[in-house]
């Protein structure tokens, strides 16, 4: 057969899986446009690959999408050096090739994309990210931390206003705690499959709330000597609760028990349980990142490649890898390897939080000064930025089901950026 009739065969195989993608996951209207622009076969066809579709298409499909991809991209860059000479053309026709570039080069997809016989995938929203939802000013003061529920349907929202309001992600409602720390909350994190959340603050207490009950008074926790800079709750022992402060103090809380069961020395800025079955905790004091087993309290890791204090941390959900970020650097670690994977300098953008894409894990989300940079450490390491809030990015979180990223800022806002 020649090479020629091979090619064809492979174009046609991909477009029949990418339709059978969408109608199975009820993205019609994409699956029609698609069927239209490539004349897609009416025939089906069967995906019943042993390790499922991905395994099945992508050995497939990987030439011709290897292939069309790089034709694409060199297509667009020579497209863009032409522009460049004609003015008439220059801004529409610039950002059009830059997102394509955008796009494919980091492989960032949005769910409902359209895509054409090209291979190149467009979106009417920012380039290969999420379109800006809703954005409240929440606060006449900084906002500086957040958290989803686990089912995404409220964010908590704390700051330099000492109180916790909850944000209603379907409705958009918003409501207040009736009370309040006397200082300002540093972290807010829910309690997993409940209402509950825990506060920490410069008042040297942890809270306990309940956003079901807003007036109802808090639960508080007291023993540390400094400011409690951080707190997480344990994935699976939800009654488990993880509190640090500035003098180095890790306290483990049973919140049943309304008292402490263990201090032990190793973390200040931040602590983070392993998500998945919560075996290790990572802390960062300065510039040091350390993993501690849960069981046993000691020491399982010392990570201490970066060169500024560490100012947040955060796991990917299958608890293999985490991010630390320092206002010069971010790094990828693996935790079985003891190892850093990659590194990304800040280039003067000022890092200060982080989190992970909602549906595709391998990609972060890491905040600085007014934008975001979205990082996929696996593909040539490339970046893209987007502009976020007017002032630093003070915290990130995010909603697996619903999709959803949270940004809080110093701006003293709070924006939802949102699939399509």
């Amino acid at each position: 057969m020649a090479s020629e009739d091979v090619q064809d065969n492979d174009e046609i195989l991909l477009h029949l899986y990418m339709h059978d993608y969408f109608i199975k996951n009820n993205m019609h209207e994409t699956a029609a446009s698609l069927r239209q622009e490539a004349g897609v076969p009416n025939n089906s066809v069967q995906i019943d690959h042993p390790q499922g579709i991905l395994k099945e298409w992508w050995s497939s499909c990987s030439d011709i999408i290897l292939k069309e991809f790089s034709e694409a991209e060199t297509s667009a860059q020579m497209s863009n050096h032409m522009m460049q000479t004609e003015e008439h053309q220059n801004t529409d026709d610039m950002l059009q090739q830059q997102q394509v570039i955008c796009d494919q080069s980091l492989g960032f997809f949005t769910k409902d994309s359209k895509f054409h016989v090209s291979g190149k995938c467009h979106t009417d929203l920012h380039p290969a990210f999420f379109g800006e939802g809703n954005c409240l000013n929440c606060s006449t003061e900084e906002v500086l931390c957040c958290d989803f529920s686990s089912d995404g349907k409220l964010l908590a929202i704390a700051g330099r206003e000492a109180k916790v309001m909850f944000w209603n992600t379907e409705d958009h409602n918003k409501f207040v705690t009736d009370e309040s720390h006397s200082l300002p909350i540093s972290d807010v994190r829910f309690k997993p499959n409940s209402t509950i959340v825990a506060t920490s603050s410069y008042d040297k207490t942890v809270q306990i709330w309940d956003s079901a009950e807003a007036g109802k008074s808090p639960l508080k926790l007291q023993g540390h000597g400094d400011h409690v800079l951080s707190l997480d709750f344990h994935p699976r022992r939800t009654n488990l609760l993880c509190s640090s402060d500035r003098n180095n103090e890790i306290r483990f809380w049973d919140i049943n028990q309304d008292s402490w069961t263990h201090i032990f020395k190793g973390a200040t800025k931040q602590v983070r349980f392993e998500p998945r079955n919560g075996k290790l905790l990572a802390t960062s004091s300065g510039n040091v990142v350390k993993v501690f087993d849960v069981q046993t309290y000691k020491l399982y890791a010392v990570f201490k490649e970066h060169d500024k204090e560490v100012q947040s941390i955060c796991w990917d959900p299958d608890g293999t890898r985490f991010i630390s970020i320092s206002e010069d650097s971010a790094r990828l670690w693996s935790v079985s390897e003891r190892k850093s994977l990659h590194e990304l300098s800040s280039t003067g953008n000022n890092f200060q939080c982080c989190t992970f894409h909602p549906w595709n894990w391998k990609i972060w989300i890491i905040g600085g000064y007014r934008s975001f940079e979205v990082w996929n450490p696996y593909e040539r390491n490339k970046t893209l930025t987007i502009d976020a809030h007017k002032e630093l990015v003070s915290s990130l979180a995010t909603s697996i089901d619903p999709e959803m990223v949270a940004s809080t800022s110093y701006d003293k806002s709070v924006k939802l950026w949102a699939s399509p």
